[in-house]
């Protein structure tokens, strides 16, 4: 099953409207994305807890890390340089926390509030190599630009 950014961005709407806990944004996007495609293995948040660190948040799937540090792995760098992280091999990425050992290829977006202050990230785990392209990787990202806008 391929997603269908179409339907998903019509029901995450639906799902979300008026909400502004964002943890119940992230709880919901996570299963809703989790269940949207067969190559998304682990998708879930981290959420910033304090400077320069990211604690597990919302997640579908296997066990995640419950820390990483901005000045580590995948998620770290996107937390860091606040730019999406798409790897399509993990093994080849310098400092790659392994969270889980089949995951293969990584997508990373950052999550904002309205006012642009970092909430954490959105991670995307697939256990086949090269498994997202641009299109996920904008998509997604245009999905969470417009549930996080409002959070609180």
């Amino acid at each position: 099953m391929k997603i269908d950014y179409d339907t998903l961005t019509k029901t995450v709407a639906a799902l979300t409207e008026g909400e502004t806990d964002s943890v119940a944004l992230m709880a919901t996007l996570a299963c809703e994305v989790q269940h949207a495609d067969d190559r998304f293995h682990w998708t879930g948040f981290y959420r910033v807890t304090a400077p320069e660190l990211l604690k597990i948040g919302p997640y579908q799937g296997g066990h995640g890390c419950l820390v990483i540090p901005f000045a580590r792995g995948v998620c770290g760098a996107c937390a860091r340089t606040g730019a999406a992280q798409r790897v399509a091999d993990v093994e080849a990425f310098t400092d790659h926390i392994a969270c889980s050992s089949s995951t293969r290829s990584e997508l990373v977006l950052p999550v904002r509030d309205g006012q642009g202050r970092l909430l954490g990230v959105f991670d995307i785990d697939s256990d086949f190599p090269d498994a997202f392209t641009e299109e996920d990787e904008a998509r997604l990202q245009a999905i969470l630009d417009a549930v996080f806008r409002h959070a609180a």
